[in-house]
């Protein structure tokens, strides 16, 4: 095994996605099922996501999917791959995170993003509209201080305040520029567009400011990884959301993940192929051998402490064995 690869954490974001002919809540429950499996693999943690009004995915409320995720395991860490903060006041999202901190303690991690809705009708029943993203830095600032018992207002936010849940922000563009400013860990992605992750990765280290969360940078990159028996079973695992992702750029919503048999028998417009094709490119995915080599790659030239897994796939199994798989390149 690799030593830079040893020296690495790997952890999961699973996004609930769901499936064609499977309910949401069977997507839920395979989210908390696939923690369980990845805690026995030694991974990290196990992140879920925040997504409003998408066909897709049944994860919509993270705080609370967490919370189900902790207690059906005992050690894994358990968090947000993120939280949007621009669609949720400050303590809100702190006096959440007091109860999962309070709950779990030392398990739960607070990843931060500041993406809004996809859509104007998301956004306007979020009471939202895109410009709430542009002060992501100040809604930092005010959940941090809930935290430290530093707001202005004179109120407490209970149980968060003295407690210590690790924040982490999910850059995206200016992104990097934030978590440096503020000393925190940060998540980028994604392993496709490796010359843009490589630029940001530059700025947040040049520009981190030590902070009380961290007193040196700390960076996790994400992206899907694939690992099977042959480079063909591993290309295959891609497939469906490699659709889902074509669907929804020539039809204007994200479907639930079809099984890939059925995607290899469609007959695609060129345009459908051009998206399909482009969705099925530049993972890191194969067999372990070549996935073992990729990751050296990756980490020499990121540098990164971390590992965020980010695959979807129809098929449970074959993930949960892409997990296994992957699980012996590092040595958990």
């Amino acid at each position: 095994m690799s030593s830079l690869i040893a020296q690495t954490r790997f952890s999961v974001l699973d996004r609930s996605r769901t499936r064609e002919g499977r309910t949401n809540a069977e997507a839920l429950r395979d989210t908390v099922g696939l923690a369980q499996e990845l805690e026995g693999l030694g991974y990290r943690r196990l992140w879920v996501s925040e997504h409003h009004g998408v066909p897709g995915v049944a994860g919509s409320a993270p705080t609370v999917l967490a919370a189900a995720v902790a207690a059906a395991t005992r050690t894994i860490r358990v968090g947000t791959g993120g939280v949007m903060l621009p669609n949720h006041r400050p303590l809100v999202v702190a006096e959440q995170f007091g109860v999962l901190e309070s709950l779990f303690p030392g398990r739960v991690d607070m990843g931060l993003g500041r993406s809004v809705g996809f859509t104007d009708g998301v956004r306007r029943a979020l009471g939202r509209d895109k410009e709430a993203a542009e002060d992501f830095a100040g809604q930092l600032d005010e959940l941090l201080g809930w935290f430290r018992g530093t707001s202005p207002t004179g109120v407490h936010a209970r149980p968060a305040e003295g407690l210590t849940v690790p924040p982490f922000v999910l850059a995206m563009g200016e992104g990097a520029d934030i978590a440096a400013r503020a000393g925190l860990p940060m998540v980028i992605g994604d392993l496709r567009n490796r010359e843009k992750m490589l630029r940001g990765i530059d700025r947040y280290r040049a520009g981190f400011r030590p902070s009380p969360w961290a007193a040196e940078p700390y960076v996790v990159v994400s992206g899907t990884i694939a690992v099977a028996a042959t480079p063909e079973e591993a290309r295959r695992l891609l497939v469906p959301e490699a659709w889902s992702m074509a669907y929804s750029r020539t039809h204007g919503t994200f479907p639930p993940l079809p099984p890939a048999e059925r995607v290899e028998a469609l007959t695609m417009t060129a345009k459908e192929r051009g998206f399909y094709e482009a969705g099925l490119a530049g993972h890191v995915a194969g067999t372990e051998e070549q996935v073992t080599d990729e990751l050296e790659t990756v980490l020499k030239e990121t540098g990164a402490q971390e590992v965020l897994v980010t695959t979807s796939t129809y098929d449970r199994a074959a993930l949960v064995d892409s997990y296994r798989r992957l699980s012996r390149i590092f040595g958990g």
